[in-house]
């Protein structure tokens, strides 16, 4: 048997089809090639956390049988996937399976597996949208709350009667957006809705890409919205940078760019931040943050592909204030010890 040294590899050669899920910052669907690269350290990983990349892996045999690994494995400086631990896991994976990775995979397989050190649980927001991505994409039937789901936001119940409303249904109604009238009923639902059902509705577009109506929708709830609700609408907005940019610069004059709305555009709406101006407001109120904290956040978005050459360019920006200078060469120093 030739050496199996890559997750892809595996799946081939236990004939499998599979599936791969992004599932650290936003959920989405990463496309067979991509995950390739990824894997054969052609590609730094597209949405890095704390220095991992956290993704899912679907994968059935031909008795359509269906398994799911969820894997947080270790990157390099560089965003690359570090091979070691990638190859520790597949080690595992064969030694729970024996020699030959092609046999049937039982459930006893499975029990194998289930503890093992790069193992996570998705939140139970992400799980839901998971869930209702793998079986729209499947061909699968929604679950059972949809129909619910649906009726609640469509208005034929009463608002009070939120507590019914499952999250597993919310995420089916908004991975369908574009079937039937569900876009409608969604935008309608930020009328009608307990604000409880919009804090769910908003927790799973921020995975989803949105239209520019109920981007302006969303937008006007965030600017009316009680302080403590804000951020969720503005999480939502994080498919379209140009609507995440007119939340943050919203914010920033209201003088609510605090810690828990930078953490918030760093793990949802960081797309924001390839635009000069909105950049600058993030990295600003960055600077008036504890050192430490200042350190911690920079570090993981610097190490986000799409944004990285953007905030290297802002540690050398030499109109920077002082504050944000302070920032950054307590920054250095941290990095040179």
């Amino acid at each position: 048997m030739t050496d199996i040294t890559t997750l892809t590899q595996f799946l081939n050669a236990a004939n499998t089809q599979f599936e791969v899920y992004e599932l650290g910052r936003r959920v989405q669907h990463i496309a067979p090639l991509a995950f390739s690269q990824i894997e054969q350290l052609a590609t730094p990983y597209p949405a890095p956390i704390q220095g991992h990349a956290q993704f899912a892996i679907v994968f059935w045999d031909a008795t359509e049988q269906y398994y799911i690994w969820f894997l947080k494995l270790p990157l390099d400086e560089r965003g690359l996937l570090s091979p070691a631990p990638r190859t520790q896991f597949i080690r595992m994976v064969l030694e729970a399976l024996g020699s030959d990775p092609t046999q049937p995979m039982s459930e006893a397989d499975q029990d194998k597996l289930a503890n093992h050190p790069f193992a996570f649980k998705p939140a139970a927001e992400k799980l839901a949208l998971f869930n209702a991505l793998v079986k729209k994409q499947l061909a699968k039937p929604a679950s059972p709350q949809y129909e619910f789901a649906y009726q609640y936001l469509s208005g034929q119940m009463e608002s009070d009667r939120w507590q019914d409303v499952g999250l597993q249904g919310i995420a089916d109604i908004c991975v369908r957006a574009d079937e039937l009238d569900h876009q409608q009923q969604i935008e309608n639902a930020f009328q009608h809705s307990a604000i409880e059902v919009q804090i769910a509705l908003c927790q799973q577009l921020e995975h989803l890409n949105i239209h520019a109506d109920l981007a302006e929708r969303l937008l006007e709830k965030l600017y009316q919205s009680a302080p403590e609700h804000k951020l969720y609408f503005m999480r939502a907005l994080a498919s379209l940078p140009q609507y995440s940019q007119r939340a943050i610069q919203y914010l920033a004059q209201q003088d609510n760019l605090n810690d828990e709305a930078l953490i918030t555009i760093a793990a949802r709406n960081w797309t924001a931040l390839k635009d000069d101006q909105t950049r600058t407001l993030y990295l600003e109120a960055l600077a008036k943050q504890e050192q430490h904290f200042f350190n911690q956040i920079f570090a993981d978005i610097v190490a986000i592909p799409a944004i990285r050459p953007e905030l290297l360019m802002a540690l050398r920006n030499p109109d920077r204030s002082p504050a944000l200078s302070a920032a950054i060469g307590g920054l250095f120093k941290v990095t040179k010890a």
